[in-house]
């Protein structure tokens, strides 16, 4: 089995002072028996070192250097203490255009420089509604995962666009239904894709963690509004524990 992976997205939030937040988490969860991640904004990176979980990056450039002004390369995102990146979150690609084979670049580029991606997936509300989540699933699947993904580099994260930050989340039959396909997928196309953490991400909280956990092939959350909270972290990473 997979080892559990809880990752907290904490997006265009926090500030130095905001890593007390980080401190005490670390205090309640010394021992934890499974994996915590945080990707704080990026001027929060090399603050994090040696804060007991790990860190990781909200978005890396496809190239390991050159003139792309404001942006930063997986290297040094490795270089700061980040040994994760989150790769295709929905809001990169519709805040700024992002397609699927962006993402592949941008995952490809994190492996280059010894960091996991996290690799987002998801349907949006209409695509629900029109019945195509698993087509859109297959397809952003085969053009977002690189070749070379395996399970020590790659972490999937589905993320139904809809649920994120609403508060809506899908029942555990469409939870379960996405992730047994992505399973399938995964041992399809990699020899150990058994292995591979998938994660659920949209509106995940310590009311409803352990149901969603209970979920056969979910192997952890990704986390975003929640995570900026030691308490609340705190109850989804204990739900996750006990699951």
């Amino acid at each position: 089995m997979p080892r559990k992976l809880a990752a907290g997205n904490w997006k265009m939030n926090g500030l130095r002072s905001s890593l007390v937040e980080i401190q005490k988490l670390a205090e309640r969860h010394s021992d934890t028996s499974v994996d915590v991640l945080i990707c704080p904004p990026a001027t929060l990176i090399e603050a994090c070192r040696g804060l007991l979980f790990d860190i990781g990056g909200q978005d890396c450039h496809t190239a390991q250097s050159g003139a792309h002004t404001g942006d930063i390369s997986a290297e040094m995102l490795s270089d700061a203490g980040a040994t994760y990146v989150l790769t295709g979150h929905s809001e990169r690609r519709t805040d700024h255009g992002e397609t699927n084979a962006t993402v592949a670049a941008k995952s490809q580029a994190a492996y280059d420089a010894g960091l996991t991606a996290v690799i987002c997936i998801g349907e949006t509300l209409a695509e629900r509604e029109d019945g195509t989540t698993l087509d859109v699933i297959d397809q952003q699947l085969a053009q977002s995962v690189p070749d070379t993904a395996t399970a020590d580099n790659t972490v999937i994260a589905y993320e139904p666009v809809w649920a994120i930050g609403t508060g809506k989340v899908p029942s555990s039959d469409q939870i379960a239904e996405v992730h047994s396909h992505i399973r399938a997928r995964m041992l399809d196309r990699f020899a150990d894709g058994a292995d591979m953490r998938l994660l659920y991400g949209g509106s995940v909280k310590g009311s409803n963690a352990a149901e969603i956990f209970s979920i056969a092939n979910v192997d952890g959350a990704l986390v975003g509004g929640a995570s900026l909270k030691a308490d609340d972290f705190s109850a989804i990473i204990n739900a996750l524990e006990e699951s």
